[in-house]
C-alpha cells in the first residue's frame, strides 16, 4: 500500500513528472554523494534527461528543475518566485551542490537532452554522473520519474508498487489491491471508502497528523485557486497564451447567480485558475499529477468549501478520491509518458467523480461506479502538449474534466443497477490502451495537436 498523501504532493509547476520528479531525483543524487562521503570530491556533475524528459523537458521545466535539485531545493518548500534568481545564479559557471560544494557547471553543457534515448523501464529516464577533478566517474546512477512526482531506481521499478516509498515495509490494516477488494472490505467492515483509507493511513502516522496533512493539501489547493483568479497576463513559454481565469471570474461575480450555466462556469474557472498557475510554475498540488491538478480542486471548491460541514466533507472527498487514485497508481500508471492523458486527466476525473459521489452520500458501490464512468469516457485520451508546454490543450482539458467528473457522479447516484463495467475492468482497459498507444501521443510532442498547431 501507498499513502494517499504521497499522491497529493505540494510542489511547483508545470509538471509533476517533468519538474517535481527531476528536482527530487537530482536532490536525492546530491544527498547520496553526501551520505557516501563523496561530496567534497565532486568537481562536475552531468545530468542526462532521456525519453519524454528530453523531448518535452525544455517546455516542462525539467532543465531548471534538475539544477534546483542539485542545489538541494525541494518542490514542496521552494518559493516559486525565487526560481528565476536561483537558476540565474547557478548559470554563472559555478553551482553549489546542496548549497555547500562548489562545482564547475554550465547548464547548456551539463544538462543534456538525450532525445534519442528511450529507456526500456520507463519513458522518463534520468542519468546522473559525478566526476572528480581528474575526470574519474565517482557515481553513475539512472533514475526514473514515474508520474505524480514519484521517483524510482531500476531496482525499485522491478518491485511492483515499491517505487519511491518502499511500500513493502508498510503493513496497512485494510490492504486492497483492487476495487473488488476495497468494496469487499467496505461491506465486511461496514465502513465507507473514506473510513477505510483513513484507517490505513494509520500505518504511516497518527490520525491527527493525517487529518492535518489533508487540511494542508486542501489549503494549498484553495490558495492555488485564489492566486489563479487574480493573476493576469501571459503565460511563459512563447505560445502567448493569456490567463483567462481572472477575467471570467470577474464576469461571474458581476453577473446573475441563478443561471443554469453558472455551475459550469464556476467549475471551469476554478480548474483553469489552477492550471494557469501550474503553467506559470506556481505552487500546486499533484492530484494526481500537475498536468491534471485543476480537476480535484475545482470540484472540491464548488462542493466542499462553504458551510459548517465543509472541512469534514473536504476530507471525505480527498480520502475517497485518494483511495481511487491508489488503485490507478498500483494497477496501471498515472504517468502521461506511459498512459497518455487518460492516465492524468482521466484518472483525476475518475478520482473526483468518486470523491464527489461520497460527499453526496453515495454507497461504496456508487462511488466505484462514479469513478468508472469518469474514466470510461476518457479512455484513449492522448497527451500531445503544443510546444512541450502544459498549456494547450491541458488548461481547458482540466476544465472539461471537472465538469465531466460532476456528471459522472450524478449518473452513478441516479443508477440503482449493478454497472456492466467494473472499476477494475476500466482501470485494466486504461492500462492496455496506454500500452497500445503510439509513443508520439504520450507526452513527446511528436503527434496530435503538438504537430498540427504552430508552436509560435
Amino acid at each position: 500500500m501507498l499513502s494517499i498523501l504521497a499522491l497529493f504532493r505540494i510542489g511547483i509547476g508545470p509538471s509533476s513528472s517533468h519538474t517535481v520528479g527531476p528536482m527530487r531525483i537530482a536532490r536525492r543524487f546530491a544527498l547520496g554523494l553526501e551520505h557516501t562521503g563523496r561530496l567534497a570530491q565532486v568537481r562536475r556533475v552531468e545530468v542526462e534527461l532521456q525519453g519524454s524528459l528530453a523531448l518535452t523537458g525544455a517546455g516542462h521545466g525539467s532543465i531548471g528543475a534538475s539544477v534546483l535539485g542539485l542545489l538541494g531545493e525541494e518542490p514542496d518548500r521552494i518559493d516559486p518566485d525565487r526560481v528565476p534568481t536561483l537558476l540565474a545564479e547557478a548559470d554563472r559557471g559555478t553551482l553549489c551542490l546542496l548549497g555547500r560544494q562548489p562545482i564547475d557547471f554550465v547548464t547548456t553543457r551539463d544538462v543534456v537532452l538525450a532525445c534519442d534515448v528511450i529507456p526500456a523501464l520507463h519513458p522518463n529516464g534520468m542519468r546522473l554522473r559525478a566526476f572528480a577533478a581528474d575526470g574519474t566517474v565517482l557515481v553513475d546512477e539512472t533514475w526514473y520519474s514515474t508520474g505524480g512526482g514519484f521517483i524510482a531506481t531500476a531496482a525499485q521499478l522491478a518491485a511492483p508498487s515499491a517505487d519511491d516509498l518502499v511500500a513493502s515495509r508498510v503493513q496497512a490494516p485494510f490492504p486492497f489491491a483492487s476495487a473488488a477488494d476495497l468494496l469487499a472490505l467496505c461491506a465486511c467492515e461496514e465502513r465507507s471508502i473514506a473510513e477505510l483509507v483513513l484507517a490505513n493511513e494509520g500505518a504511516w502516522r497518527q490520525e491527527a497528523e493525517t487529518l492535518a496533512g489533508l487540511d494542508a493539501v486542501i489549503a494549498a489547493m484553495n490558495a492555488c485557486i485564489d492566486r489563479g483568479l487574480t493573476r493576469e497576463g501571459q503565460l511563459p513559454g512563447g505560445l502567448a497564451v493569456r490567463r483567462r481565469a481572472p477575467e471570467l471570474w470577474q464576469r461571474l461575480r458581476a453577473g446573475p447567480a441563478n443561471e443554469t450555466e453558472v455551475l459550469l462556469d464556476r467549475l471551469n474557472v476554478f480548474a483553469m485558475a489552477v492550471n494557469e498557475e501550474n503553467a506559470a510554475g506556481g505552487r500546486v498540488v499533484t492530484a494526481p499529477t500537475n498536468g491534471a491538478a485543476g480537476i480535484l480542486p475545482a470540484v472540491l471548491r464548488q462542493y466542499c468549501h462553504e458551510g459548517p460541514q465543509a472541512p469534514e466533507l473536504a476530507r471525505r472527498f480527498l480520502l475517497t478520491a485518494g483511495g481511487i487514485g491508489l488503485l490507478y497508481k498500483q494497477r496501471a500508471s498515472i504517468s502521461g509518458a506511459e498512459m497518455g492523458c487518460q492516465g492524468e486527466v482521466g484518472v483525476a476525473c475518475s478520482m473526483a467523480a468518486g470523491g464527489l459521489a461520497a460527499v453526496w452520500g453515495g454507497t461504496p458501490q456508487q462511488v466505484a461506479a462514479a469513478a468508472e464512468i469518469g474514466m470510461e469516457h476518457n479512455l484513449g485520451l492522448t497527451c500531445d502538449p503544443v510546444g512541450g508546454l502544459v498549456q494547450i490543450p491541458c488548461i481547458e482539458r482540466n476544465a472539461i474534466g471537472a465538469v465531466k467528473a460532476v456528471n459522472a457522479a450524478r449518473l452513478a447516484l441516479h443508477s440503482h443497477e449493478k454497472p456492466k463495467v467494473s472499476l477494475d475492468q476500466v482501470i485494466e482497459t486504461m492500462r492496455q490502451t496506454g500500452l497500445d498507444m503510439s509513443a508520439k501521443y504520450k507526452e513527446t510532442s511528436l503527434g496530435g495537436l503538438a504537430v498540427n498547431v504552430a508552436a509560435c
